[in-house]
């Protein structure tokens, strides 16, 4: 029998929590939506409207709540995405942005919701942990010039080329 997750993340959203939930679990694949909770007449939110929605992604449970406005998202907290290959990089990065979501920097990117992304490939920590400081140094010197990450141009760095 699998052990419950014991820590949640919870994502406030401005009222826009199934939007949100619809485009991250079209996103990512093992993703759907496991239990939807409603206001009741307490509110602050008209009876029946979205409270919260928990949702699983890649295996990963999560909860966006519908709290309003006021609370935005802020780069402080990043949900970081390993990619075993470019194809995947590229995919999850193109639909993370599609619908005004924009790229930042060093394979940093916000969605339209404004919450931020990491799309890393899994190349990138077998490197940044390996016992070869040369090789980290060249490979974050590249990846630091990179909006979107390139696994090609970050394998040709680690050689030194």
């Amino acid at each position: 029998m699998a052990v419950p997750q014991k820590i949640v993340t919870c994502l406030w959203c401005n009222f826009n929590a199934e939007e949100a939930v619809a485009l991250y679990t079209s996103v990512f694949k093992d993703s759907k939506v496991l239990n939807v909770t409603r206001y009741t007449d307490v509110g602050p939110a008209p009876k029946g409207t979205v409270l919260t929605i928990e949702f699983q992604l890649a295996g990963q449970r999560f909860i966006a709540l519908n709290g309003g406005p006021g609370v935005p998202f802020t780069d402080a907290v990043s949900l970081s995405v390993d990619c075993e290959t470019q194809e995947e990089l590229d995919e999850l990065w193109d639909k993370l942005i599609a619908g005004g979501g924009r790229p930042v920097q060093c394979g940093w990117l916000k969605d339209r919701f404004g919450l931020s992304w990491q799309i890393v490939p899994t190349y990138m920590q077998q490197v940044l942990t390996g016992p070869d400081e040369a090789k980290r140094d060249r490979v974050m010197r590249a990846m630091m010039k990179m909006v979107k990450l390139d696994i090609v141009e970050l394998k040709r760095a680690a050689e030194g080329r």
